[in-house]
């Protein structure tokens, strides 16, 4: 990763820097800009580029700076880190925890209140681990997927993580969701509060029956956020976990985290070898393979990405972009010609 010693932290606000003052290519980034503006249409877009922890280049087209949008899938990020800084502090022996054993409730979905037909908690469930609901492993309520064997992108696992650490804190109970505080104030206490963001939170579900028993798998912590908050949070990554003097996240669960889970390269196949701990990683150069093996994003649904590149200390956000995929020709144009313009 980079060295967190070169970064500047921002305060409340977060002004410009000039891109040659952070060795950006002024004439790459004036080319950037007309590219997007011609592709886009009508489309709204907005791209932050951050250098060293300075803001080198911010586009808000047709939609305002200061508007929230769901982070959709791309908040698994934020959810792997409060469960290194979980492990931290003592309220895990470590990701390898069985679930069960802390969120009991996860078995408590029997046939017919599940999500859908088929779908519902099996016995192979309790063996699930915290490492295995992070990296998207854990087959829950996926038949045929015994824990740690299937590379499964899902939410319900995700939600399961959520309540248990919520659980664990005293900030989620299935008996009265509405009335518990929820995992948003652990993310606000833990991550939000010592890197200054500002995002807030909802409460989102899919459609599903009314038998469901979506207090126990449902309920997933959604935030809306700002494109510069996520700015923020793909500098505290870049920054190995740090923010000024304070080390937020546990730097070795963040380079771990970011990395390609093993237990992925270890029974899935190659082609899903681009996923770590709730990041997306380019270790095994599946997503980007012109660009660094070590960068690392968090995306979601809505063309929400935030990129990381720890060799040239980038941060790059498109919330939303205009591409339809994050491997897509656009979105890696995007990213190559911010990586090609920044000097070494």
């Amino acid at each position: 990763m980079a060295d967190s010693n070169n970064i500047a932290f921002p305060g409340v606000e977060w002004s410009p820097a000039p891109p040659e003052e952070l060795d950006l290519d002024p004439l790459a980034l004036d080319d950037l800009t007309r590219w997007l503006d011609d592709r886009r249409a009508d489309r709204p877009y907005r791209l932050l580029v951050v250098r060293r922890g300075r803001l080198a280049l911010e586009l808000n087209r047709g939609i305002a700076a200061e508007t929230r949008r769901n982070l959709a899938s791309a908040a698994k990020s934020v959810y792997s880190c409060v469960l290194g800084i979980a492990i931290a502090e003592g309220k895990l022996p470590s990701a390898d925890a069985r679930v069960i054993d802390y969120y009991p409730e996860m078995m408590d979905v029997p046939e017919g209140t599940g999500p859908k037909p088929g779908r519902h908690a099996f016995p192979k469930d309790a063996d699930i681990t915290f490492r295995q609901l992070i990296s998207n492993t854990s087959g829950y309520m996926k038949p045929g997927e015994p824990p740690g064997t299937v590379f499964h992108y899902q939410t319900f696992g995700m939600n399961i993580l959520t309540h248990a650490l919520g659980a664990l804190y005293g900030v989620y109970d299935t008996a009265d969701p509405e009335g518990s505080p929820g995992f948003g104030a652990l993310i606000d206490r833990a991550i939000k509060a010592p890197i200054g963001g500002s995002w807030s939170y909802t409460t989102t579900n899919f459609d599903h029956g009314s038998e469901a028993r979506t207090a126990i798998f449902g309920n997933y912590c959604q935030m809306q956020i700002t494109a510069r908050d996520m700015a923020r949070l793909g500098l505290l990554w870049l920054a190995n976990g740090r923010w000024g003097d304070a080390q937020v996240v546990p730097e070795g669960w963040l380079r771990e985290a970011t990395h390609v889970a093993p237990v992925i390269v270890a029974h899935c196949a190659p082609e899903d070898w681009a996923y770590g701990y709730g990041f997306w990683s380019n270790e095994y150069s599946l997503l980007w393979p012109e660009l660094p093996a070590e960068s690392f994003a968090a995306s979601g649904a809505g063309q929400q990405l935030l990129w990381v590149c720890p060799a040239k200390e980038l941060v790059v956000v498109q919330g939303p972009g205009i591409y339809s995929d994050m491997k897509d020709d656009d979105c890696r144009h995007v990213l190559r010609t911010v990586y090609e313009a920044a000097r070494d």
